[in-house]
């Protein structure tokens, strides 16, 4: 690591381990804790008068008033701040809510103090550190997820019988008027479907729809 100390905060709930982490921490000389927290809010409230930001983040996921995932996100979408995962938590609902909420590493709270200071020095050089166990568990998703998304189907994404008709027309051209005198149905009802479909689907337009059946190759 290099000789200057590298600027942290620590996010946690649980007093007792906080402390301790503070302390095998700042041991080593490597880092400097700017604050502690006791949750997301606590976290985000201190960022906002802190005279110097931390550089990286270690934050718990299971807080109150707000957790790390909510936390992380907002952090990362307003900050340059590295926000590294430090939690007891190994499902793959947790370890992909993160990822996706913004987090550039993750984790286990079980790791030893000297993973810990690696993980943060990786951080700050473009690395993601991870547990081997979460790194194999991020592996075996993703190749599930290659796999499954070639064969998702209307249904995989909660579409009706009737929304999965609307969306075939569509695709195929027909205006909204043209939907609702075919379906014997107003045209104010069309629109409504068409809102649930596009959320749902998560696209916001036709041309996005028309992408969506081509790439999954519906209605074929």
């Amino acid at each position: 690591m290099e000789n200057e100390a590298i600027n942290i905060a620590i996010v946690d709930d649980n007093a007792t381990l906080r402390q301790q982490l503070q302390e095998n921490l700042l041991v080593s000389g490597e880092v400097n804790i700017l604050f502690t927290a006791v949750n997301g809010k606590d976290a985000l409230d201190k960022l906002l008068i802190t005279k110097i930001l931390p550089q990286v983040i270690l934050m718990d996921i299971e807080m109150p008033e707000m957790n790390g995932i909510e936390a992380t996100s907002i952090i990362t979408r307003e900050t340059d701040i590295k926000v590294l995962i430090l939690t007891v938590f190994d499902s793959d609902e947790k370890i992909f809510e993160a990822i996706k909420a913004g987090a550039a590493g993750y984790l286990l709270k079980d790791s030893k103090t000297s993973r810990i200071l690696q993980g943060i020095d990786d951080l700050l050089h473009g690395g993601a550190p991870m547990s081997p166990h979460i790194a194999s568990k991020t592996l075996a998703f993703l190749r599930t997820a290659k796999n499954t998304t070639k064969q998702m189907q209307p249904k995989d994404y909660d579409l009706s019988e009737r929304e999965t008709d609307l969306l075939r027309q569509l695709v195929q051209g027909l205006s909204y008027q043209q939907i609702a005198d075919k379906l014997f149905i107003s045209h104010g009802t069309v629109r409504k479907h068409i809102e649930n479909i596009y959320s749902k689907l998560r696209i916001h337009s036709k041309v996005e729809a028309v992408n969506k059946v081509s790439a999954h190759k519906w209605f074929l």
